[in-house]
């Protein structure tokens, strides 16, 4: 009797221990489990934090690390990158960057050119290996899937449709998406915080140099065929927003909306702004006002002609880039006018 009761309570014992065992093989387990759990999320939070992601005309896009290898299509993209500190590997149009872009700082002398605006070169790009090319989509969309082909590709729109903003909201909205991907947010930040600035002060000299009449128009103008073309910026124009940040007002207004921020028109249409100052940007070769307009009636006798209110910008004056072309225009206009003074 006594040692079947020792043996009852031999397997009792032994099993409790098994048990014992199981239940720390399984606690061991589980904690197994829940250490890979939390390393597994860990990863994902430090990977969501490291990962940058950014917005193009179409939708987001998210990078794992900041891109190095930049290949930009578009001159105001590079003009963006610069402005961070940051040189691209490779660029469309140098040449004609070089003859219209004039800021600080430059443009380096080992960025790679990668053929035209209109028609880059995909085999210099893709033997650049970049990480992102920025583009335009007005001028690259039917060639976005071949960019994307080589690497991940942004593209933005300078020239919003009616109701969408102006251009130099969508400007200002690009270069801080750029900073994003390049991580250069604070410097973006103070970037426009300075053109703010700049904007101020050179309202002040303006004023203080006794400039009282503060209309303007601006027109960029060319011959075509022999006949003169005169196109005059409205108020959608980002050349047009810098003007009036520096405290001008625009005198032409026109019915409908132009996307790229002008009206082509004849030298008539100038009649009825003749009372502010007229700003034109023509080149050296072709320049209409000196030219086929000389001795014409319908221009020597504007008010602004006879009373010498008319300024000559640089043949290379950029209406179309970024802060720091912004703030080179908004000086160009204010030394026309204080010299004029």
């Amino acid at each position: 009797m006594k040692k079947q009761l020792l043996l009852v309570i031999t397997v009792v014992l032994f099993a409790i221990f098994l048990a014992a065992c199981g239940s720390d093989d399984n606690s061991a387990s589980e904690e197994g489990e829940n250490n890979k759990e939390t390393k597994n999320t860990e990863d994902t939070a430090d990977a969501a934090e490291t990962s940058i992601t950014v917005s193009d005309i179409y939708g987001e896009q998210t990078f794992e690390e900041v891109p190095e290898r930049i290949v930009v299509l578009e001159w105001v993209y590079a003009e963006d990158l610069l402005a961070l500190g940051i040189q691209p590997v490779g660029m469309a149009d140098m040449e004609g960057y070089h003859s219209w872009i004039n800021i600080e700082p430059a443009l380096g002398e080992d960025v790679e050119d990668v053929g035209t605006r209109q028609e880059p070169n995909l085999e210099a790009i893709h033997a650049l290996d970049p990480d992102v090319i920025i583009t335009a989509s007005s001028r690259h969309e039917g060639i976005l899937d071949s960019l994307k082909d080589i690497a991940p590709t942004l593209a933005y729109n300078a020239y919003p449709e009616e109701g969408a903003g102006t251009q130099y909201e969508e400007m200002e909205s690009t270069f801080k998406e750029i900073a994003k991907l390049v991580q250069k947010e604070e410097e973006a930040d103070q970037i426009l915080s300075d053109l703010s600035q700049a904007y101020t002060d050179i309202e002040s000299e303006i004023s203080d140099a006794g400039v009282e009449n503060k209309q303007f128009v601006l027109s960029q103008a060319y011959s075509s065929e022999n006949s003169p073309v005169i196109r005059l910026f409205k108020d959608n124009a980002m050349a047009t927003e810098i003007m009036t940040e520096i405290g001008l007002e625009n005198a032409y207004q026109s019915d409908g909306f132009q996307v790229y921020g002008f009206d082509e028109t004849s030298v008539e249409a100038l009649q009825t702004v003749q009372d502010a100052h007229f700003f034109y940007i023509v080149q050296e070769d072709d320049n209409i006002f000196s030219n086929q307009l000389a001795g014409n009636p319908a221009w020597e006798d504007l008010a602004f002609v006879k009373e010498d209110r008319t300024y000559q910008l640089p043949g290379d004056t950029w209406t179309f880039g970024g802060p720091l072309s912004a703030e080179v225009f908004a000086n160009q206009i204010k030394e026309a006018l204080v010299q004029a003074k």
